[in-house]
């Protein structure tokens, strides 16, 4: 099995940014945990992360080419603003599961909107990290 774990803007800043809301942990901390939990399930994973819509937009089309089994995506705030995100996994047909750091639906008005959910078969959300394990274990079962 081949997964695609697609994290979008600012993710690269955590541990740096509100440690309040994403923990203390970085995002070599995020990759490190998926890649060690990934090889314990001999599942092959790449991790990628990107600040530009376009270049995750890329990522998605590519995954369709290299023949990828599910993508885990967290698009950060292009959760609220991308129909190309919504666009781009339609295309491409890939079993896909949101994840959310944070319990999104307990902030901001503006964050309750998510254009990815429209595609994802899961929505997982407040659970940190874990999240990500959850989302894997729950494309490798599909």
């Amino acid at each position: 099995m081949r997964i695609l774990v697609l994290n979008g803007p600012n993710l690269n800043m955590l541990g740096i940014r509100e440690p309040d809301i994403y923990g203390k942990a970085t995002y070599d901390d995020l990759v490190s945990m998926i890649t060690e939990h990934c090889a314990k399930k001999n599942i092959e994973v790449q991790c990628l992360q990107s600040n530009h819509e376009g270049t995750l937009v890329d990522y998605i089309q590519q995954a369709f080419f290299d023949k990828v089994d599910g993508i885990v995506i967290n698009p950060g705030a292009y959760t609220h603003t991308s129909v190309a995100l919504l666009d781009a996994l339609k295309a491409v047909h890939i079993p896909t599961v949101e994840v959310h750091i944070s319990a999104v639906n307990e902030r901001e008005a503006f964050r309750q909107i998510s254009y990815v959910s429209y595609y994802a078969s899961k929505t997982i959300m407040g659970k940190g990290f874990d999240g990500y394990i959850e989302a894997i274990d729950f494309l490798a079962q599909a």
